[in-house]
């Protein structure tokens, strides 16, 4: 292991995925603490005034960056810490700020020839008069993680009104056509991908998709690692994963989330739908997961990410 540092972790925030971040969090910091590592926690609240001076107190070598959702992974901490001069895990601003707006992410992905879904962005009052698209499809906030706020309106379904009324994630939103099939995902560390997942939300628990609750409850999906895919997919997924990493300019480790359309009688199709700048770091996160299976264990992938600290643009 490298020499012990004093590392500030940033968790919980006030984003949508605060609890997603403390528990992030909280297994980051045993991990460091575990290794040698002198480790402070910092919650950032709406007070930038008392962030920076908690983080001047602190003087940290590195912070982690153990934030999800606004605020924390859309760049403008990136700033924060960059001003300070404070070398940070992850990615830098433009990257972070980029893959959080997903349709800046989907023109960058279209620039590279990257695939993705059939879309275009919309004012969400237009999804309540009619269809954007034909049914079915799928309604994003522009700027959230974790599928919040993610839905899909199916053919006869009386829900646009529904997800007008409720939506809280600014005046657009993103609509692309439901890609049926497999959800797989690949974490990238540096140019390396790691594997494929594919996750499969838990029958009866009410999720036709890899949605919030799947993600963090207990139980909520089963995760198969490697995939049981053909191999050429497989490779061809891995080698999408990490264009898109790099095409975004992400720093670290990030994670790209496909959907693998195999229900057709042609080949199998491969979407990419996200690519995820600051991956989960829980439990049950795939990242931790797809890194153990590559034989890096928790505490080394935490390790490999402080060592790969810096500030980027």
């Amino acid at each position: 292991m490298s020499s012990s540092k004093r590392i500030t972790v940033l968790m919980g925030g006030i984003s949508h995925e605060r609890e997603v971040s403390l528990a992030s969090g909280k297994g980051v910091v045993e991990a460091l603490r575990s290794l040698g590592h002198t480790v402070s926690t910092l919650d950032p609240g709406a007070d930038l005034a008392a962030l920076v001076t908690t983080l001047t107190e602190q003087k940290p070598d590195v912070v982690f960056n153990a934030l999800h959702g606004r605020y924390g992974e859309d760049g403008c901490i990136q700033g924060v810490l960059n001003w300070l001069g404070v070398p940070y895990t992850h990615s830098g601003i433009r990257a972070s700020a980029t893959a959080m707006d997903k349709a800046a992410a989907r023109a960058v992905f279209l620039a590279a020839g990257l695939p993705v879904a059939e879309g275009k962005l919309i004012a969400i009052e237009d999804l309540a008069k009619a269809d954007p698209m034909p049914a079915p499809y799928v309604v994003k906030p522009v700027s959230e993680g974790s599928s919040v706020g993610v839905s899909i309106v199916r053919s006869g379904s009386n829900t646009r009104q529904e997800i007008v009324k409720n939506w809280r994630y600014g005046p657009h939103a993103l609509v692309e056509a439901f890609i049926p099939g497999k959800e797989i995902t690949i974490g990238v560390m540096g140019d390396r991908a790691l594997t494929v997942t594919d996750i499969t939300p838990a029958p009866g628990g009410g999720h036709d998709f890899y949605d919030y609750d799947a993600k963090y409850t207990s139980g909520g999906s089963s995760h198969v690692l490697p995939a049981a895919i053909d191999d050429a997919v497989s490779k061809q997924a891995c080698a999408i994963a990490v264009a898109a990493h790099q095409a975004l300019g992400c720093s670290g480790a990030s994670r790209s989330d496909f959907r693998l359309d195999d229900t057709g009688p042609g080949p199998a199709r491969l979407v990419l739908l996200e690519v995820n700048t600051q991956p989960g770091m829980t439990a049950t996160s795939l990242l931790p997961e797809q890194a153990a299976y590559c034989g890096i264990s928790y505490p080394e992938l935490c390790n490999w990410l402080v060592e790969q600290a810096a500030c980027p643009q």
